[in-house]
Parts: C-alpha cells; structure tokens; sequence
C-alpha cells in the first residue's frame, strides 16, 4: 500500500467530521447518484434534465438546461416543456444534484463555470440562480467534470489545470451556498499520474475511488488529431486512486491502463465493490477487497473489439447490482452486461441505439433507460453521423425499446449531453439541511 503524508486545513478537518462512517449507500433514481443524495424517485419520474453543448448558429447558440417531459401519462410526453440558456457556451458536460436535492450544479470543460439551477421551488421549470467562476483562481484547477454530493457541500472533480492545461489536477471542495472551501491535489508519486475525472465514495468502508481522464490540451482538440497524434495519446490518464475518506488522503494507486472513466458501486446491501470501463482499452475493471482485505483492481470483461476501439463512454449499474449498462460511442452500441459474478462478467444484450452514442441512466426500478448522443463537441461526429439527441427506451428484461426521442438539432437546442431525473413530487418535499443528513444517517 502507498502512504501519503499531505497536511490537511482546518477547512478539511471541518469536512472530515461532517463525514460518519456508519452512512449506508444510497440508492440514486438514477442508480449513479452520490449516496448523500435524498428524496429519490423510486417509481415513475416525470422529468429528465439535459444539460446541452451549445453550437454556435443553432437557436441562441448557448448552452443550456433542457427539461424533458418524460411520463407517459402526460399530454407532453416526449417533448421539451422548458429550455434554460446560461448566456454562454463553454463546453457544457456534467451535472449533480446537492445532497438535499434542491439545486443541480452543472458545469463547463472549456470555461470552467459552474451554474445552479434551483430545482425545489418547480421541478419542471428549472430556474438559474448563481454561477460560479472562481474554480480556476482558488485552486489551479480547470475543467469541472464530476459533482458529487457530500452532506451540505459538493465536491468537484477537474480534469486540467491553468499552468499547462494538462492531465495534472485535483477535486475542489464547495459547500451547498457556492462558497470555496478547500481543495486536494491527484497524487503524482506512488504510481500517480495526477489526472482526474469521476468519483465515487462508499461511506461503509470510509473509501473514495477516483479515475482519470486527460487535460484541456486533449479533450478541446479533434478527436481525429488526438489519435493521430503520438505525443498526445502517451497524456491520458492510467490511474485510480483509493482515497481514505474521512481524511481525504489517497493510499493506494491501481495502474488501469487506458483511461478509466465512470466508476460505479455496487448498490447492493452487503456488496462492497466497484466497476470502472477503460475508454482506450475497453475493459471493465473490477475494484475489490482480496481474502486479507486489500483493495486490488482486476480487469474482468472486454467490451466489444478494443481493436477497433468502440471507446466506453459511460455505464450505469442497476440497484440490485446484478447488471451493468455500457454505452460505446463510435460504434453507436447499448450492452448490458451481467453481473451476478462481479469477477467475470458476461455481455447478454446489445442495441444499436444511435450513429454515435454517450450518455445512459436508468430508472430505479430498470424499467426504463435514456441515452443522450454528444461526446465532446471536437470529438462529436460529422455529417449524417452526428446525431444529437436523447432517445428513451423502455427494458422488460429482454429487449430495448424505442419509446420516444427529442431531436436536438431539429429543435435547435444544441448537443445533448449529460441528463438527470426529476419529479413534481420533489417540489414540496425537502427537509430542512440537518433533517436531510439524518435521513442519509437512517438509509
């Protein structure tokens, strides 16, 4: 095991008593929410949330949140009912709920803003209520890509930094008003590289896992140079790192080779495990204790022919923990993996769902599946090729099918990107803060 011996703040120390080692996992509607995350949607949600790439000469040409109609008993059913623009366009990718599900944080990679939209006072008419810009000044750190939800703060994972736009970053720390607290640099020595890009924390086992991705200089290029390009393919990332939580010092480095990307675990009472796929290797990674309780990662699964590099996009585990969603995004593919034994999964199922293909979320109870199209904007397809869009599919266990789709461009909205659920239901139904974190408590 590798030690690290970094002084934390006050700040942190603060943090790190906030954070209680008896939180069991909680179940997100869609299943890859923070554990912190209340008030979840276990039967049927009313909205999905779109966070769009603006295209410069489509409609405003801004980025923008997209609220989608999505209940089948509503006259609206499969159509945009609200449209919020931000005034700019800055490489809109990922979003998250705060821990009491009143606002959704959704952010830049080329900007770095990050934008709250309050969502508690009419969960179909997401409202904009502050803008952050101060990420870069307080910590070095561009590109905010993951927002997970602590109890009464959002920590943020960046992908590059302002020296040299690189691979090299860290996680920067904000309480639920948008105030900087901290920040916490990606290792560089024991096995680290420094790169970043989601995080996933199991407060059972006091464990934060974060994988790794690449920095500005990549992601802003065209994918096509990227790959031809020799020097630029040795700048992604091969790491993950396992993180004591309540300290929020890293402990171990896992060589992953090949860029991996979302990490999930399982939600599973019982289960204390993680999968993780590699984007340049197209593999599925295995995050787990062995027999004297070390934390090991173990490539267990191919996807597709990483050959032809399918390139991995994203995965959503379902509750039960038993069966793994993966989007590949140049061959346009939806797999479903099972995952009754973590240690050697089996592909079951595959759809060709779009031209290309990035984002999945599944309802809670698996029976209904959304995928979004955009990747980055450099990296998006061309021509008849770059479909933007978010289809839904309903799953009865067997077979995806097509329900409805919103047409992104057609509806001059931009490139759909990242989505989350909503419901009516929530409007009325927050706790105040400390209720929500004892109803985190009692899960």
């Amino acid at each position: 095991m590798i030690r690290f011996s970094r002084a934390m703040s006050c700040a942190a120390f603060i943090f790190a008593g906030a954070l209680l080692l008896e939180v069991p996992q909680a179940h997100g509607d869609e299943t890859c929410n923070s554990p912190y995350v209340t008030k979840l949607i276990k039967g049927q949600e009313d909205y999905v949330y779109v966070w769009a790439l603006g295209v410069e000469g489509l409609g405003d040409g801004w980025d923008k949140m997209v609220t989608v109609d999505v209940n089948p008993k509503s006259k609206n059913y499969g159509k945009v009912i609200q449209q919020v623009s931000v005034g700019s366009r800055g490489e809109a990718h990922h979003m998250g709920f705060t821990d009491d599900r009143r606002y959704l944080w959704a952010g830049g990679l080329e900007n770095s803003s990050i934008h709250v939209f309050d969502i508690a006072t009419d969960p179909g008419r997401p409202r904009l209520v502050n803008t952050l810009l101060n990420l870069a000044d307080k910590t070095g750190y561009v590109g905010p890509h993951t927002y997970y939800a602590l109890p009464g703060r959002m920590l943020v994972q960046a992908l590059s930094n302002t020296r040299d736009k690189g691979g090299v970053t860290g996680m920067a720390l904000y309480n639920n008003k948008g105030d900087f607290i901290t920040s916490y640099a990606m290792p560089v020595d024991g096995g680290g590289d420094g790169y970043g890009y989601d995080l996933a924390v199991n407060p059972r086992k006091n464990v934060l896992l974060t994988s790794s991705f690449t920095g500005y200089n990549n992601y802003m290029r065209s994918l096509g140079e990227v790959v031809k390009d020799p020097e630029a393919m040795k700048r992604f990332g091969n790491t993950m790192v396992l993180w004591d939580f309540k300290a929020m010092k890293p402990q171990k480095v896992f060589s992953v080779p090949g860029a991996p990307l979302e990490i999930r675990w399982s939600l599973k009472p019982g289960d204390n495990w993680a999968v993780a796929a590699t984007a340049l290797t197209s593999k599925i990674w295995l995050v787990k204790q062995d027999a004297k309780g070390e934390w090991q990662a173990k490539d267990v699964a191919t996807i597709g022919d990483p050959a032809k590099i399918p390139l991995p996009v994203d995965i959503s585990i379902t509750r039960d923990g038993k069966g793994l969603w993966v989007n590949t995004f140049m061959d346009g593919k939806t797999r479903y993996f099972d995952l009754s034994k973590p240690e050697a999964p089996k592909q079951t199922y595959e759809k060709q769902t779009g031209k290309q293909v990035n984002m999945i979320s599944q309802s809670w109870d698996g029976k209904r599946v959304y995928i979004t199209s955009s990747l980055l904007a450099n990296w998006d397809k061309g021509g008849a090729d770059n479909e933007q869009f978010l289809r839904g599919f309903t799953w009865n266990g067997k077979e995806l099918k097509q329900v409805f789709e919103v047409d992104f461009t057609r509806e001059k909205l931009g490139r759909a990107h990242h989505m989350k659920l909503g419901s009516k239901a929530l409007r009325t139904a927050y706790p105040a803060p400390e209720a929500s974190r004892q109803l985190a408590l009692n899960r």
